[in-house]
Order: structure tokens, then C-alpha cells, then sequence
């Protein structure tokens, strides 16, 4: 071999060594791509699974259990997760939202078994951690069903003898969030739907003889002004809900920049005025509003303890308290506002609302100004030992349906169950100077054996403690047999940095299931 040939021979030897190289820096590179294109798959691929699970274990219920009390039959549902929300209660039965599956179901009571309906599109379907919520359900006349969806920006309705549903667009949406949210809905004696969203600061008009399926044709925008809410922001302000009073004419609507302001606003459907009232700054979070005979609306404040009655007449507030949050058995505590949220009033008068972190339905009757309290018997601990039963809705009996959204489960209250003892009081109002002290008798009367705490609140703070003022009973806790009354005082002293005004005491006892207050309308002067 030459050393032409010998030269040729060594540099192909060194190209194909270097090509070698070559190939082998590119299959490593491809190889390590691959695998990190594997790793950041599965890595993707497990924070998405991750999030699912923690999804699951805050929303779903997954561990939830049946409870009951001597007033309440929990139900669970037949989905794995469907976050009920908006209930409504027909004869015989009851239907809800699962704001996660899309679906409107039907319980019957009678054989307890559930019917489900597949809404034709619901955005949140197919995504493992997305809800649309539906806070309100409703009945027209004819027997169809209404409902809200929040992420679709709309109306459902649903005839259950056809099993058709129609959905109807709102004709503008939040630029901001994306959609104008339907939270709470209205009918007027004609059966046209009135409607708020959380997302926008309007009265919505549905002519329901006009309005076709799949568009906005029909439903038309009552513009609210925000001149009261200067200085806060826009997207900040959120309508709560909304009241028709068909009697009178008008159309009423709380609203709120949460935690900051509160308003009512009165429409007159002919004149097409609006009159807004602006609340005490404590009442911050107007949400729930119902009218009762007089067409005086009834407010729950969700940013406190309280509820309270606007007069239509002399616009004059009258301000209520719940009972202070419990401490649970398990050994959590709720040391926060109750926060009462939705108000309804049943065939009887009487005025029912949830309350949030109180985690209690609550009947108040307007004429002895008298609060029962029935206590929820499931705690997640999850979410602070609460059920989140979020919305509610009253049957012909005064049976309370209530949807429990993390615990996978629906809950029937039995109002007509008597009660284990009541509660009074000496007195209805009183005057008081600050410094001054007055003693205050609470009678209570057992119907059966009971054992009770002594309990009291105050519209004075917004918890509903009693603030600086001084109190006490002259016992913390009794035990009765049934028939057997007692007589307990309660001593109250008024401080001397409370500003002189109306406030309201609530006073009674509880237990385990129920507790039951007594209004007492104090003035300081």
C-alpha cells in the first residue's frame, strides 16, 4: 500500500469516526430530548393529576357520610362529584343542579330515587376541575323549569313533559370576566322573567312570549347606575339578587361591592324610575332579598351575622342577629361571622335563610320576632367544619330542601317536628342609659329532656358579640325535664364608648340540633 492509499485510508477512517461522533452526539441529543420530552410529559401529566385529586378532595365529598338529626335527612347523590347548588322543591319530588356534570336531576321523595337529565351543553363537562354555578331555580306556571348558567351566560328552561331544553343567551357579556354570571331569578304576573348577574350591574328582561332558544332575541337590559359606589371599582360591584313585587309594581335589587357597600334599589315598572338606598356601612354585603306581605324587603347580609327588614314606607331599617357560631364536637371552631346568604319566605310567613359558616337553616317569624335555628349534623373539616349548604328552597309543607355543594349530597329539613323546648323573654324593648344595668328574664320550657347553653347576640358588632358592653346569665346552662320551665336573667350593661341608637338582643338558649332566640329592641340613650 501506497502512501497515496495509506493517506486515503486514514482520513476516511477519520470521517467516518467523525461522522460517528457525529451520529452519536445527534442520537444522544435526540435520546435526551426524547426523555425530556417524556419527563416534562409526565410531569405535566402528574400536576395535572395532582390538581384533579386535590379538586376531588375539596369539592367532591369523596369521604362524606349520611348524617342526621331528629330535623334533618341527608341524601347522597348518584354521581361520584356533581357539586349540587340551585334546588327547587315541586310535589313529590325535587330537582337540582350538578354544577359540575351538567345535569338537572329529580328526586323522588316518595320511592327516594333520582331521574337525571343531561343538560345539551354544559361548558364544565369535560374539564376535571371547572363548575358552572346555578344558584337559582325556579317554576313557571305552566310547569317548566329555569334555571342560571354561569359559564354559558344564560337562561335554561326545561319542559319535563316534552324533556326538551332551550337555552336563551344574555346579549352581553363582562368584558372583564367573561360572562354577566345569572344569579337569581324573578317572575312577574305574566310569567316574563326578571334576572341579575354577579357580573353586571343591570336588571335583565326576558319577554318569554318573545324570546327564542339559542339566541338573545327577547331579552332586553335595564341599566343600574354605580354613582353610589364613586371611588370603588367597576368589576368590584356585583348584584346580588332580585324581588318582583307584582302587587305594587316595583322590582327590588340588593347590591354590593363585597365587604365595602351596599345598596337597595327599588325599579317602578311603569314610571321606570330607580331609587337607590344606600345601607349603613356595616351592611356591607346585602345578598339574599325577599318581600313580605307589606312589600317591605328582608335582607341577609353575607360579610356578617345579620339580617335585617328595610320599611318600604319610612325607610327605616330594623336589624336582627343569629346566635354566635357553635363550637363543633370534633373540636373545631368557627369563630367568625355566620354569614346568613339566601332569604325565602314559606306559605306560612315565615322567613327562612342559610347560613354560610353558621352552618344552619335558620326560620325566623316576623309577628313574635322569634328565631329557630336547626343545626346541619355534617362538618367537612376541609372547609372549616362546614357543610356549604349554599342554597335551599321551601315546599308546600314547609319542608326545607338544601343542597350541600362539597359533600355530594342534598338534605331535607322537617320543620313540622316540634321543637325540644322554646324560649321568651320579659320584655320586647326597652330604654337604657349607658352604664346603666338591666336584668332581662328569659324563660324557657322544655318538652322534652333536654340539656341547653344559655345563649345571647347582638346587632351591636357585626359578629354578633356584644362588644365592649358588659353581660352575664345567671346561669350558663340548664337541664330540664319535659313540661318544666325555668327562669333565667340575663344582666346587660351598655358601654360607655356605644354610640346611642337602636340595637337588637337576641336572647334564648340552644343544643345539640336547634337553637331558639328571642328579639329584645333596645334603645341607648
Amino acid at each position: 500500500m501506497n502512501a497515496t492509499t495509506r493517506k486515503y485510508t486514514f482520513n476516511k477512517t477519520l470521517n467516518l469516526i467523525a461522522c460517528l461522533v457525529f451520529l452519536s452526539l445527534i442520537s444522544s441529543i435526540v435520546f435526551q430530548t426524547y426523555v425530556f420530552a417524556q419527563t416534562t410529559e409526565q410531569s405535566i401529566e402528574a400536576s395535572k393529576q395532582q390538581a384533579i385529586a386535590r379538586f376531588q378532595e375539596q369539592f367532591c365529598g369523596l369521604n362524606s357520610k349520611v348524617n342526621s338529626n331528629k330535623y334533618i335527612s341527608e341524601y347522597s347523590l348518584p354521581g361520584k362529584c356533581e357539586l349540587p347548588l340551585g334546588i327547587l322543591v315541586e310535589d313529590n319530588g325535587v330537582w337540582y343542579i350538578s354544577t359540575k356534570d351538567g345535569t338537572l336531576s329529580r328526586f323522588d321523595t316518595n320511592v327516594k330515587n333520582f331521574t337525571e337529565f343531561t343538560i345539551p351543553e354544559w361548558k364544565s363537562r369535560l374539564s376535571p376541575v371547572d363548575i358552572s354555578q346555578t344558584w337559582d331555580i325556579k317554576s313557571d306556571t305552566n310547569g317548566r323549569i329555569w334555571f342560571t348558567d354561569e359559564k354559558q351566560n344564560g337562561l335554561w328552561s326545561f319542559d319535563p313533559k316534552s324533556k326538551q331544553f332551550a337555552f336563551y343567551k344574555v346579549p352581553e357579556i363582562s368584558k372583564d370576566f367573561g360572562t354577566t354570571y345569572p344569579v337569581s331569578i324573578a317572575f312577574d304576573k305574566n310569567q316574563n322573567i326578571y334576572f341579575v348577574g354577579i357580573r353586571s350591574p343591570a336588571i335583565w328582561f326576558a319577554n318569554t312570549s318573545l324570546i327564542k332558544p339559542s339566541t338573545s332575541e327577547g331579552i332586553s337590559k335595564i341599566n343600574l347606575s354605580l354613582s353610589g359606589f364613586k371611588g370603588i371599582p367597576p368589576d368590584l360591584v356585583s348584584t346580588g339578587s332580585i324581588a318582583v313585587d307584582n302587587d305594587r309594581h316595583v322590582i327590588w335589587v340588593s347590591l354590593l361591592a363585597f365587604a365595602n357597600k351596599g345598596q337597595l334599589l327599588k325599579y317602578d315598572i311603569n314610571s321606570r324610575n330607580i331609587t337607590a338606598f344606600d345601607l349603613p356601612n356595616y351592611l356591607n354585603s346585602p345578598v339574599g332579598i325577599v318581600l313580605d306581605n307589606a312589600g317591605n324587603p328582608w335582607v341577609t347580609d353575607h360579610g356578617t351575622s345579620k339580617f335585617f327588614r328595610f320599611n318600604a314606607t319610612d325607610n327605616k331599617i330594623t336589624e336582627y342577629s343569629t346566635s354566635p357560631n357553635s363550637v363543633i364536637s370534633n373540636g373545631a371552631v368557627v369563630n367568625a361571622y355566620s354569614l346568613p346568604y339566601w332569604v325565602k319566605i314559606a306559605p306560612d310567613g315565615m322567613l327562612w335563610f342559610n347560613e354560610h359558616i353558621g352552618n344552619k337553616l335558620a326560620r325566623f317569624d316576623p309577628n313574635t320576632s322569634s328565631l329557630v335555628e336547626f343545626k346541619i349534623p355534617s362538618h367537612n373539616m376541609l372547609w372549616g367544619g362546614i357543610a356549604n349548604a349554599l342554597q335551599f328552597a321551601i315546599g308546600r309543607n314547609n319542608d326545607v330542601w338544601f343542597t350541600e355543594w362539597t359533600e355530594n349530597k342534598i338534605a331535607m329539613l322537617n320543620s313540622t317536628e316540634p321543637l325540644p323546648f322554646t324560649a321568651d323573654v320579659s320584655e320586647d324593648e326597652v330604654d337604657l342609659k349607658k352604664g346603666d344595668v338591666k336584668a332581662i328574664k328569659v324563660s324557657l320550657k322544655a318538652n322534652e329532656d333536654v340539656d341547653l347553653k344559655l345563649v345571647g347576640s347582638s346587632t351591636i358588632t357585626s359578629t354578633g358579640s356584644f362588644g365592649n358592653s358588659t353581660t352575664s346569665f345567671s346561669q350558663d346552662a340548664v337541664t330540664m325535664k319535659p313540661g318544666e320551665t325555668k327562669e333565667i336573667t340575663f344582666l346587660f350593661t351598655p358601654a360607655q364608648d356605644l354610640k346611642a341608637g337602636d340595637y337588637t338582643i337576641m336572647l334564648g338558649a340552644e343544643n345539640d340540633e336547634v337553637s331558639y332566640l328571642k328579639a329584645v329592641k333596645v334603645h341607648i340613650t
